[in-house]
């Protein structure tokens, strides 16, 4: 089994898509516009080059996406809420280069810095609204420095 988050966006998710396989360092393997819907299949011009589906391989992991209207997610336009994207990794200088990536343009809900749990921290949402958390893992035998 694997368990994918799937973000939804407002006309942004090829830009945002891009921007995370640039940062993680993945690969989008599909990014299928609105204008390949069927046949036959109603669609205002102005979404045509939105995405209807978009999938991020990073490693082992992935990410799913696509743009949506207030019609078909009547809350797309609202913040996110209720859920982050979390990057855990046991090299620190790697969770702070992606903080420092991510939260540029959007906003640091908790500055990137030695927790209780974890020698490196960080929370943020990114320029187009999504919340991510990023986590350094202690390895064997660490402390915090207070």
């Amino acid at each position: 089994m694997k368990i994918v988050t799937s973000l939804s966006f407002r006309g942004q998710c090829r830009e945002a898509f891009e921007f995370y396989a640039r940062v993680l360092g993945g690969k989008i393997t599909n990014a299928v516009p609105y204008s390949m819907n069927p046949e036959g299949m109603q669609l205002d011009e102005r979404y045509k080059d939105w995405l209807m589906h978009a999938w991020l391989d990073v490693g082992d992991q992935s990410l799913m996406g696509a743009d949506m209207d207030q019609e078909w997610a009547p809350n797309i336009d609202k913040p996110k809420n209720g859920f982050d994207v979390t990057l855990h990794t046991d090299n620190i200088d790697d969770a702070r280069r992606w903080f420092e990536q991510l939260s540029e343009g959007g906003q640091q809900t908790m500055p990137f810095a030695e927790t209780f749990w974890s020698p490196g921290f960080g929370a943020c949402v990114d320029r187009f609204g999504i919340p991510w958390m990023i986590n350094t893992v202690p390895g064997p035998g660490w402390q915090p420095a207070s």
